[in-house]
């Protein structure tokens, strides 16, 4: 155990958030999305949501604030201008926790599944709404 630490931190998602470099990408994934077929490495906390989880890597990840883009979702499928309550739920969750508050952007299903499939990790939750699914980009810590 460690003082100030999420306990969602899990030690190897805590291992992976400090291996990752300024402009990697982390997947924090539902419990639908292909996880282990996408060939990164998979960190699973099946019992909770994907917004818990993406709260707490928030609390210890800077977003990347050199990039337009350091939060993305899936668009919905037949409605690309949809906005998912679970979305919405992350936008919250980025406006209250990150060091960088920034509107998400969405992207087809296909191009996120290949952005996933670059990123340098994915955490697959139990998340069990539709388009629980989020990919941010880690920033940089000010000396």
């Amino acid at each position: 155990m460690l003082r100030g630490l999420n306990p969602i931190l899990s030690p190897d998602l805590l291992y992976i958030l400090r291996a990752m470099g300024h402009g990697d990408d982390i997947v924090i994934a539902d419990a639908n999305f292909p996880a282990e077929s996408m060939g990164q490495k998979v960190v699973r906390l099946d019992g909770l949501s994907a917004t818990d989880v993406a709260e707490a890597v928030l609390s210890v990840m800077p977003l990347d604030s050199f990039v337009d883009d350091p939060a993305i979702t899936m668009q919905v499928v037949d409605d690309p201008q949809a906005t998912p309550p679970v979305v919405e739920a992350f936008q919250n969750i980025i406006e209250v926790t990150a060091d960088s508050p920034v509107p998400i952007k969405s992207i087809e299903r296909f191009a996120f599944y290949d952005r996933a499939k670059a990123a340098f990790a994915i955490v697959q939750t139990g998340e069990g709404r539709h388009y629980g699914n989020i990919i941010l980009k880690k920033g940089v810590i000010a000396p």
